[in-house]
């Protein structure tokens, strides 16, 4: 025989040889997974917490070094459950979100809707009910689309009670009749979502009817003990019989689920409707004695909470103190397996590492300094460079600025001295038109100008030639030079000013005051403030705003 096929046969046989004992190793460890979780959940079933969350923490630990993606789910969802019974919400959510993210990744849908569902509940629990519905609603579709009428039975009963705490009765009795018809082969889930059917009846007012639905579920069920159905029966009927004012057939029904040795929960509901009994029968000693039963009943209902809270404050510390521990065994079993490895690689390359450092250390340092030296000066030169540009560019920015502030103060001056010298024109030519008017009525005085016609005729063409807008018109096309855009803009966004406004707006913007603009106008003062209101109106100010200062920041 050839010795390669020999050597090849050998090598075979070896791997094979590893490959089973790898198998037999990987299906021990999954079986100790699948005993730790049934060992956890049995615990939890007894409400021996603590040990049920060691148990199915050494099994998480376990499936997730192993890949075991099923176990690991079962393992999370387990331990979110035992957090959930506790009342820690919190807690419960974020295991309950992890499963949930294993089963999507890695699992089949089937196993998706549990870790949804249990969501779904912490969110009802924290009356969070929006994220609950939709929850609830994602389960009942998933369940739907892979014909899993039971757990889509199970969703619709519990979107018909969400809807109910929200108060949509109309959707709560679509929700339990959608359950009603998908739990054929489950007369369980059908009797409940009856029960929830008979309860919206009960909320709507329709007493008989409820009353008529939950005797027939009492008559027809087998397991009046499944999720305490005949219970919530019997009190839907007393309450059906407290709404029709019967309060004896309402003490019948409540005294027959006290015959059920209900919990505190249920016993508070019972006094609640005992005291509206009492008082329907005109009995206010029962209805008060019932009030302090009810009291007390809360009162023990709340010992027995704050006595859990304790209990649960235990488990926690009982919990924390296993994973500490367990964390410190793993902490040394790792350290010691690190180790080893350390040494092993030591040994494996301790001679030709010294063998290699020898001979290369000296030259290796060398260049990583000649590297470094040379790293280090390019990054001075391009710091230096930087802020060279850097304070290049702010002297050329002040430079500029200041550049454009004495061309902008030097254009305000410019415009101020038009402005002024407008101004000057202006009040010549009003002063001028004044004295022109004065002798044109002292020349009217006298007698022997009546019958000078040529003398009438001059004095009537100057009077026309005081009237005429020319020297306005002037003065508007030197304004519009010496503020570019003003009337432009004046004109365009208050659209209502006539030509007399837009006059008297100018003579404001050139900022005369109220006496010479009366004088420019030939008005009396009293006049111009007149118009002044009136422009204030137009232009939608007040009479308290700096009309100047508006008019400056068009």
């Amino acid at each position: 025989m050839h010795p390669k096929y020999h050597l090849q046969k050998i090598l075979l046989f070896i791997f094979l040889l590893l490959a089973h004992h790898a198998v037999k190793a990987q299906d021990h460890v999954k079986s100790t997974c699948d005993s730790l979780i049934r060992s956890g959940i049995d615990a939890l079933e007894k409400n021996n917490h603590t040990q049920s969350l060691e148990l199915l923490f050494k099994a998480h630990t376990l499936a997730k070094k192993n890949a075991l993606d099923s176990q690991e789910f079962l393992a999370l969802n387990n331990i979110g459950t035992n957090y959930l019974r506790l009342s820690e919400n919190g807690e419960a959510l974020n295991y309950f979100l992890e499963a949930y993210n294993i089963a999507v990744r890695k699992l089949a849908p089937g196993e998706e809707i549990k870790a949804l569902n249990n969501i779904a509940i912490i969110y009802f629990k924290e009356k969070k009910y929006n994220q609950a519905k939709s929850y609830f609603t994602r389960v009942y579709n998933t369940a739907k689309k892979i014909k899993d009428n039971n757990t889509a039975t199970t969703a619709a009963i519990n979107l018909g009670t969400l809807a109910v705490e929200t108060k949509n009765i109309g959707l709560a009795k679509t929700y339990y009749n959608e359950a009603i018809l998908l739990a054929i082969n489950k007369p369980e889930y059908a009797n409940l979502a009856k029960g929830g059917l008979a309860n919206c009846y009960l909320l709507e007012g329709h007493t008989k009817a409820a009353r008529q639905l939950a005797q027939h579920i009492l008559e027809i069920t087998g397991n009046p003990e499944y999720y305490n159905i005949e219970t919530e029966l019997l009190l839907i009927i007393a309450k059906s019989y407290v709404k029709e004012n019967n309060p004896d057939m309402a003490l019948v029904y409540v005294n027959k689920v006290f015959d059920k040795k209900p919990n505190l929960e249920t016993k508070t509901t019972l006094f609640t409707q005992l005291s509206e009994i009492s008082l329907k029968k005109n009995r206010p000693d029962l209805a008060l004695m019932y009030k302090d039963s009810l009291y007390n009943t809360t009162a023990r209902f709340n010992e027995i909470n704050d006595k859990r809270l304790f209990e649960n404050s235990k488990v926690k510390f009982e919990l924390q103190k296993y994973k500490n521990q367990y964390a410190l065994n793993e902490t040394k079993l790792a350290n010691e397996r690190k180790i080893f490895y350390y040494m092993l690689l030591f040994v494996i390359i301790i001679i030709g590492f010294i063998l290699w450092t020898a001979r290369n250390l000296s030259l290796k340092l060398k260049q990583k300094k000649l590297i470094a030296e040379r790293n280090e000066h390019i990054l001075a030169l391009e710091l230096e460079k930087e802020k060279s540009e850097s304070l290049l560019l702010e002297k050329q920015f002040n430079e500029e600025k200041a550049i454009s502030d004495l061309v902008q103060e030097k254009l305000k001056n410019e415009v101020e001295l038009k402005n002024r010298k407008l101004s000057a024109k202006a009040l010549y030519l009003t002063g001028r038109n004044e004295i022109i008017e004065e002798i044109l009525s002292e020349l009217q005085a006298l007698p022997q100008v009546a019958n000078d016609k040529p003398l009438k005729a001059q004095m009537k063409s100057l009077k026309n030639q005081l009237k005429s807008d020319k020297e306005w018109d002037r003065f508007i096309t030197h304004f519009e030079e010496v503020n570019q855009g003003f009337l432009t803009v004046l004109k365009m966004k208050h659209t209502n000013l006539t030509v007399n406004d837009i006059r008297y707006i100018s003579y404001i913007y050139m900022n005369l005051s109220t006496k010479e603009i009366a004088s420019m106008l030939n008005i009396t003062p009293e006049s111009c403030r007149k118009r002044k209101e009136r422009i204030l109106a137009k232009l939608g100010l007040s009479k308290e705003t700096n009309v100047y200062h508006y008019l400056a920041s068009l």
